[in-house]
């Protein structure tokens, strides 16, 4: 049988080997609470210490501008939702954001709606690029704090964020991108950048679930979700998971390291898939084509095969991929990125998202190729007139 085919890379991620190795002293030996004074808890505490260092260096900050998470989504929540009740009292009684974002910071905008604030979406085209006129019209100064993902999860569009983040700063917004499918895609440096805040999440880049991390720009006002501990100066109180920092520290760095080679090499990879699977499918549609896309997403519309049959007929041949967000496992309902796009609900039922990775070869390329156009003529073949 064919080897196993991985195309859920946007999903999740295998842990890298140098990121194990960098972690399982902390799950042994170097057991100690970064809390404690003794000689276990300096070791812990140094090797926190030193993977927020190296972190922050990764992003261009400062090691006290780097916040672990347990994942994108807390990341995220703690970046809307701490913001908008830092500034609320200001006058500043609104949350902008776009419709194609990760449920984390929708979810987030409607809980700050249910706390009396405003939530605000920005329009976005038939690319899933934010448009500039709704930009000029929403960002006023009544804004609290501003979020647009830098890298879409389901259709790879990249946004503007260096001029969002601008826009936002010249009234007074404190600015957030969820760069969840960014990190290890495209260049990002706090320095050279005016965003305020960042989300990263360690297992979309070779380190384990379970870690994520916030840069938050020295300054910026934030309340904080938790309570009881005086962790992270108040910020995230709660003992640090520091096998799970040191981890995600590790793959940071190979990831900012190797991205400029894996760029060229996924998005070679991508262009070959999608052009191969055009050839043989001619009817297919690539959602935000034609516009700056990361290098490891291709979301394909398939006319006349649905979603959730083409995913088990895939994984029934080792291939996996997904019809979206992985936070959408379930959901027989139409992606909302495709419906905020403008993609019909027709159209968008029949959407596969392939994502690509380190595990991704030219023989996985030539193995979607070949089996997915076979099981697209037959599932049209079976189809109701």
């Amino acid at each position: 049988m064919p080897e196993p085919v991985y195309l859920d890379h946007a999903a999740t991620t295998p842990v890298r080997e140098e990121v194990l190795a960098a972690m399982l002293p902390f799950f042994g030996p170097r057991f100690g609470n970064p809390s404690s004074v003794h000689r276990w808890g300096r070791e812990a505490r140094t090797a926190l210490d030193e993977a927020r260092e190296r972190v922050g260096r990764c992003l261009g900050a400062s090691p006290d501008e780097v916040v672990f998470t347990s994942c994108g989504t807390e990341a995220d929540n703690m970046a809307l939702i701490g913001v908008w009740r830092a500034r609320r009292d200001e006058g500043r009684r609104a949350a902008v954001s776009t419709p194609i974002e990760h449920k984390a910071v929708l979810g987030a905008l409607h809980q700050v709606s249910k706390e009396g604030g405003e939530e605000r979406l920005l329009a976005v085209d038939a690319s899933g690029q934010v448009t500039a006129a709704s930009a000029e019209s929403l960002l006023r100064d009544d804004v609290a704090v501003c979020s647009v993902m830098w890298v879409n999860n389901e259709i790879g569009t990249v946004q503007d964020v260096p001029a969002l983040a601008q826009r936002a700063k010249e009234r007074g917004i404190v600015f957030h991108s969820d760069a969840v499918q960014a990190f290890g895609k495209v260049a990002i440096d706090a320095r050279s950048t005016p965003f305020d805040m960042l989300s990263i999440s360690g297992h979309k880049i070779g380190a384990p679930k379970g870690i994520g991390a916030l840069y938050l720009r020295r300054g910026t006002p934030m309340e904080a979700l938790m309570f009881g501990g005086a962790q992270d100066r108040g910020r995230r109180p709660g003992t640090e998971n520091v096998a799970m920092a040191v981890g995600l520290a590790c793959a940071a760095e190979l990831a900012v390291a190797e991205r400029e080679e894996e760029v060229q090499r996924l998005g070679a990879l991508r262009d070959r898939l999608e052009a191969s699977l055009l050839a043989r499918v001619p009817d297919a549609v690539i959602h935000g084509r034609g516009v700056p896309r990361a290098p490891h997403v291709t979301n394909i519309s398939i006319p006349g095969t649905e979603s959730e049959s083409m995913l088990i007929a895939l994984d029934l041949r080792g291939i996996a991929c997904s019809a979206g967000s992985a936070c959408q496992s379930g959901s027989i309902n139409p992606s909302h990125v495709l419906e905020a796009i403008g993609v019909p609900a027709d159209v968008a039922k029949s959407a596969l998202r392939l994502s690509l990775g380190a595990l991704t070869t030219d023989a996985s390329i030539d193995r979607v190729v070949e089996v997915l156009p076979m099981l697209v003529e037959k599932a049209r073949r079976l189809a109701p007139a």
